[in-house]
């Protein structure tokens, strides 16, 4: 672990609200789409920007899928402190449940590199038990 991740200075908060999308889904064809609401929150006293992104993607069948890439929804955004960002995203799984997490990882105004977890949110119809 990285000393500077226990560092108040480098404390950005991630929050996800999934939501299941019936008219994008096909149950027969084992398609289950599902929009996802991220809201990143600078609790830190350093401005830091978004670089890239690693998301793990495990449906029921403990399938997973691993996705990184450049910022979020073609953005690089860059957070004050106190400042939040929001962006809706999407995924696709092959069965009724799964689960996501991740990282973002964040470059502070002062040169430090950091990472900003994302907590792991389920993926699921309204009313399913797994």
């Amino acid at each position: 672990m990285n000393p500077e991740q226990d560092d108040q200075r480098y404390r950005i908060n991630v929050s996800v609200q999934s939501e299941f999308l019936p008219s994008q889904s096909d149950e027969e064809n084992n398609r289950w789409a599902f929009a996802y609401h991220v809201t990143l929150r600078n609790d830190g006293s350093q401005p830091a920007k978004l670089l890239t992104r690693h998301w793990v993607i495990t449906d029921s069948e403990e399938h997973t899928q691993e996705v990184h890439g450049e910022g979020v929804v073609g953005e690089q955004p860059h957070l004050e402190p106190g400042q939040e960002y929001q962006y809706t995203s999407g995924a696709v799984l092959e069965t009724r449940v799964g689960t996501m997490h991740g990282s973002y990882q964040m470059l502070a105004e002062d040169g430090t590199c950091f990472d900003a977890e994302i907590p792991p949110f389920r993926l699921a119809p309204p009313y399913t038990v797994h």
